[in-house]
């Protein structure tokens, strides 16, 4: 088992395209870290480049305090499991599991012990006759594990192993997963663009946007304090809400109103958006964006239907769309000058006639915000968390 270092890692192909752009990340030994992001954002372009499938423009990668940049795949003492498992098709599972071990001409006893004993782990131990076009889509991903395991790396490589199971297989396979790095402690690097399979896998997520790294925390980190406004709405499920508006002074209380003129101004037509108190952890945080263009986020999970205490704020909105989904409800719903609006709300919380406190479509409604769970942007797909402070009341934010 060994650390892997990311120093000003860099791939530009062709055309001067960045896929990657001088990242720099260590993974600890042992460390479960999981590369999310939309497509193209180079995840994938950054776990190949570890693995030595694709060739670096610069920067440096070290495995084990070693520098492998120049060094071919089977010499990295990585294991590499892919999307599309890679299992030979003419192979029974056995020999699929042993092959990688046969060509480094392991003796056949070890080679046997190695190959049962990462069977029984992933409990594929009946399986060991039968060839890949008699496997279910879960069991051809346990064998690709299983082939890794019986290499005993340095490191684990997975790129998007999830993506061609059905979502319930997902769930429980994912659990597989984390339940075998809990038993094995081989330092892991996992790419996925699910970032609900990162917040429940990864001991550290590292979240990418057009080849460099937005933020690279512990899940509940990143979630509770998203570094800028494109980690807020990447991490979360639904994502989170934003509304353009400013900060301004009203009778001398700081507010955020919605709405903003295409100049960055005053909002026109006075009073269109909605508006709430700035909450006075902030205050002196945002003192000197009074005027200016900010913008608002809300998750949807910190909706209410009803007050919790002081620090819930009426907000009133249009329901569009209610989609019960058992125990919560989505509502779809939108502001005078937003059309996308989420709230995820308990359903029995919700509950009053049919769906709930005039949750039903075309009706308004109104809903309490927790402004210990707001957060404020600068504008900009990547603006700055103007919410981050070290007070200890953020901590429920």
């Amino acid at each position: 088992m060994a650390d892997v270092q990311l120093q000003a890692l860099t791939k530009i192909y062709p055309g001067g395209i960045r896929a990657v752009d001088q990242i720099d990340l260590t993974i600890a030994d042992r460390e479960f870290v999981v590369l999310v992001g939309p497509s193209g954002c180079g995840k994938t372009t950054t776990l190949r480049m570890i693995a030595g499938l694709e060739e670096i423009t610069a920067g440096t990668i070290r495995i084990g305090g070693r520098i492998v940049n120049d060094l071919v795949p089977k010499d990295r003492d990585v294991a590499m499991v892919f999307q599309n498992y890679a299992l030979y098709p003419h192979m029974t599972v056995y020999k699929n599991m042993a092959f990688g071990l046969k060509l480094r001409k392991r003796p056949k006893g070890e080679i046997r012990q190695r190959v049962t004993e990462a069977a029984r782990i992933l409990d594929i131990e009946h399986l060991l006759a039968r060839k890949p076009r008699a496997l279910s889509g879960g069991q051809r991903q346990r064998v690709a594990v299983g082939r890794a395991i019986v290499r005993e790396p340095a490191a684990f490589l997975f790129d998007e192993p999830l993506s061609n199971l059905d979502a319930k297989l997902r769930v429980t396979t994912r659990a597989e997963l984390k339940r075998l790095h809990q038993r094995l402690k081989t330092t892991t690097i996992y790419v996925t663009h699910d970032q609900e399979e990162a917040m429940t896998l990864g001991d550290r997520i590292v979240v990418m946007k057009d080849g460099i790294i937005q933020q690279a925390d512990a899940p509940l980190q990143t979630y509770h304090w998203p570094r800028n406004r494109f980690v807020a709405g990447f991490i979360g499920m639904p994502p989170m809400n934003f509304f353009d508006g400013l900060i301004m002074m009203s009778g001398g209380d700081m507010l955020f109103e919605e709405g903003i003129s295409p100049s960055g101004g005053r909002i026109s037509p006075a009073g269109a958006g909605f508006r709430l108190p700035v909450p006075a952890r902030l205050a002196g945080r945002l003192a000197g964006f009074v005027g200016r263009p900010v913008v608002l986020g809300i998750r949807p999970e910190h909706f209410y239907t009803r007050p919790l205490d002081a620090n819930s704020m009426a907000v009133n909105l249009k329901v569009n769309v209610v989609e019960p989904l058992g125990n919560d409800m989505d509502v779809y719903m939108s502001t005078n000058l937003n059309d996308h609006v989420i709230a995820r709300v308990e359903a029995e919380s919700a509950q009053g006639g049919a769906l709930g406190d005039g949750l039903r479509a075309d009706a308004q409604a109104t809903m309490y915000v927790d402004l210990r769970k707001v957060h404020f942007f600068e504008p900009g797909d990547t603006g700055m968390n103007l919410s981050l402070t070290n007070e200890p009341d953020h901590a429920v934010a």
